[in-house]
């Protein structure tokens, strides 16, 4: 079989894996054009996440807002379903690395998704107020499209908090950062209206939690939704790795997801 077309060039792989995040070559080592020897000891690793993503790095407003996001959401104990698999796979002899891939593969729709759905719902709210629809009708109208398909409403109520403990340091510094003209707020007004919408005629309202809020940061902070989860991922990681290695160091084997003594219930009929 004869093939006309060209043999593949050095040029033609190197477009292949082209790149404008990082320059590596012998003795030199660039991240998004600036040495790897200036960025070290002069700027934070929530500022080089900002870097690699964005192409620039943050101003100190801005890089104290993603800081905020990213502490808020480092861990939420062993219930949670990333952290439990990751502490489970820590038991069964494959390594920290694995135990935090099996806890991050977790991080779906359902369970970690929750910002990245949240952010869809609040840019929708904040397009409709900026076209000039009164914010309360914009957030009541795209609550209700939203609960057409779905019983819950991302980054709203919590299963044990009454109220999140992290929203008002979240929400209260993304109000200090639109005072200080960080950010324009539209965010904020928005996950508020959505709030007060749900609150009426209610006894118990139904607060905006940590996936709210953080959605609240990355849309102000001009994040694209799937880069919510995204970095959600990178600071539950940091949560997912402390587990994994508190549980190597207390000698259980294979461990299951309930004590040995606690049998799960038969279901005969099934």
């Amino acid at each position: 079989m004869s093939d006309d077309s060209a043999a593949p060039t050095v040029g033609d792989v190197s477009d292949w894996w082209s790149t404008g995040i990082s320059r590596v070559e012998p003795d030199l080592i660039e991240l998004r054009g600036r040495p790897i020897q200036d960025l070290i000891g002069s700027v934070s690793f929530v500022g080089v996440i900002w870097l690699l993503l964005r192409g620039q790095l943050p101003t100190p407003g801005q890089e104290r807002l993603l800081e905020a996001a990213l502490v808020s959401s480092v861990d939420h104990g062993p219930h949670a379903p990333s952290i439990a698999v990751a502490r489970i796979a820590a038991t069964c002899g494959i390594g920290l690395n694995n135990a935090i891939a099996t806890g991050v593969n977790t991080l779906g729709d359902v369970h970690g998704g929750a910002g990245e759905q949240c952010l869809h719902m609040l840019g929708e709210v904040a397009s409709r107020a900026e076209a000039g629809e009164p914010i309360e009708k914009a957030a009541s109208s795209v609550v209700e499209q939203w609960r057409t398909h779905s019983r819950y409403l991302p980054g709203y109520g919590h299963r044990f908090h009454t109220v999140d403990p992290r929203r008002e340091p979240l929400l209260g510094r993304v109000q200090e950062a639109v005072g200080d003209g960080v950010v324009a707020g539209v965010y904020l007004r928005a996950a508020k209206a959505v709030e007060e919408m749900l609150a009426n005629g209610r006894t118990r309202p139904i607060p905006i939690n940590v996936d709210g809020c953080t959605a609240v940061v990355y849309g102000e902070l001009g994040f694209a939704p799937p880069l919510a989860r995204g970095l959600f991922v990178l600071s539950r990681s940091v949560g997912i790795l402390a587990h994994a290695w508190e549980e190597t160091g207390q000698g259980r084997r294979n461990k299951g997801p309930m004590p040995p003594s606690i049998q799960p219930t038969y279901l005969a009929d099934t």
